[in-house]
Order: structure tokens, then sequence, then C-alpha cells
């Protein structure tokens, strides 16, 4: 049983990831590091889940690396620099094993969402945030790099360069209000609403076709970064091929005609 992490099945095809460490705000220790790895890697392998939800209880989504108690992991700035490369390279595994996942991940932010959560909500699909949450980039205030874990990748793709230059550079906190303004989030809604939110948008794609949802997002991710319109397109057509060969899309193409 993870100590950190629960699972849930709230609707059919639907498993809610639930950082679940409220009394330090969901901030990632060393078993919480590990646990929601495996956790992303073990979801994905499984064909019945075909939508995941990440969040967190309490009222924080995560407010980033415990850096106050984080486990026996804990480097410190004398050890040596290979060690430290890989400390960084295991918590930059994080965002890789979401955005790994075959499923959609709706990332449903419930409060304070900084540093390492926000590299979390970033490698995810869809964010829906309540009114109540706050986004913060708090390496820079640590005196370190405000780029880790994939957020120079992620942030300017998705708020664009000059924004993401603004958040990464000063450390400053964004209200939902910003996020959803700057494209961060693709919607807000009342506290009390947003995980039934999640869970229904959730439910919506799951009970799609899953291999036109999968390949719908392996495009996303693929030509976010195609050299050309007929790059992209080359990744387009042969989705559609392949999609168009299946039972289930024939199935769905015949209740159109019917």
């Amino acid at each position: 049983m993870a100590e950190t992490l629960t699972l849930e099945t709230p609707r059919d095809g639907v498993t809610v990831i639930r950082l679940n460490r409220p009394d330090r705000l969901n901030a990632i220790n060393e078993a919480m590091r590990d646990e929601l790895r495996s956790a992303c890697a073990a979801v994905g392998a499984d064909a019945s889940v075909r939508a995941v939800v990440l969040t967190g209880t309490g009222r924080g989504f995560c407010s980033g690396i415990d850096i106050r108690d984080f486990g026996p992991g804990m480097l410190e700035a004398d050890d040596p620099a290979i060690d430290r490369l890989r400390f960084q390279e295991a918590m930059a595994a994080l965002p890789l094993a979401i955005e790994a996942m075959p499923q959609p991940v709706i990332a449903a932010i419930n409060g304070p969402c900084v540093g390492a959560g926000l590299a979390l909500c970033l490698a995810a699909d869809l964010r829906i945030a309540c009114t109540a949450a706050t986004f913060g980039n708090a390496a820079i205030l640590l005196g370190l790099s405000g780029a880790e874990m994939g957020m120079s990748y992620h942030l300017p793709r998705i708020v664009g360069t000059t924004v993401a230059a603004d958040w990464m550079l000063t450390g400053r906190t964004v209200d939902a209000e910003e996020a959803d303004r700057r494209g961060l989030v693709s919607r807000t809604v009342a506290p009390a609403d947003l995980f039934d939110t999640a869970v229904d948008t959730a439910a919506t794609v799951a009970a799609l076709a899953p291999l036109g949802v999968q390949m719908t997002k392996r495009a996303l991710q693929t030509n976010v970064d195609a050299a050309s319109l007929a790059a992209a397109m080359e990744v387009e057509n042969r989705n559609q091929v392949l999609t168009h060969a299946t039972d289930e899309a024939a199935g769905r193409r015949q209740k159109w005609k019917d």
C-alpha cells in the first residue's frame, strides 16, 4: 500500500491519483517521489483505465519538494556532483512519467501548486483549477535555476515565452484568474465543484474510443515540436489511417449513419 498516494475509481474507466500528504500541502518527499513514479507506470499499463485525474488531498495540490523532511535520500551542496545529478534526474523523472502515460491526464489543481508541483501539472494534458488555486516557480527564490523538471520546456509552450519568463524569473505567485487568462488552465471552477468537474471531464474522455484518444494525445505531444505543418500532417494522416480501421470506429460511424 502506498504511504503518500491514494488511487480511486469514481467512474468507469477513470482513475484518480491523489497526492496524500495534506499536513505538508502534499510536498514531495522521497516516498512520494518513488510511489508516484510507480503509480504512473502501473496505471499507464492498465488497459481498463482510459483517463486519469491527478489532484491533491486537502487544501493544496502540491507545494513542491519537501526540503524540510524529504527523507534519507536528500543530498547536501558538498555531496559529489554526480550524486546530486542523479537526485535531480530522479525528480525530473516525475513529469516524464506523467507525460508517458498513454491515457490523457487531467490535473485538478485544488490549491497551492508550487515548484515541483507546478512541474507535475504542466506535464498533464489538461489543467482545471479551482478559484483558490495559486501557482509559483519556487526554485528561483531558493537561489536555484527556475528551469527545472521540464518547466522551461512546457511553460513557454503553454503560456508563451514572455509570460513564462516573467513567472520563472520572478518566482511570483500567480492566482487562478491570471492562470486562466494566460491559458495555463482550461477553466476555473468553485473549489466545491473542482473534483466533480475533473471527473466528469475524465469520464467524457473515457467514453470515447481509446485508440482515437491515445493517438490524439500522441499527436499533440509530437506536433508541438513539429518542424512544419506538413510534418505535423504526416503524423495526423497515419493516426487517422490506424484509427479508421478499428471495429470501434466502424461502429461509431454506423451510429452516425443510422
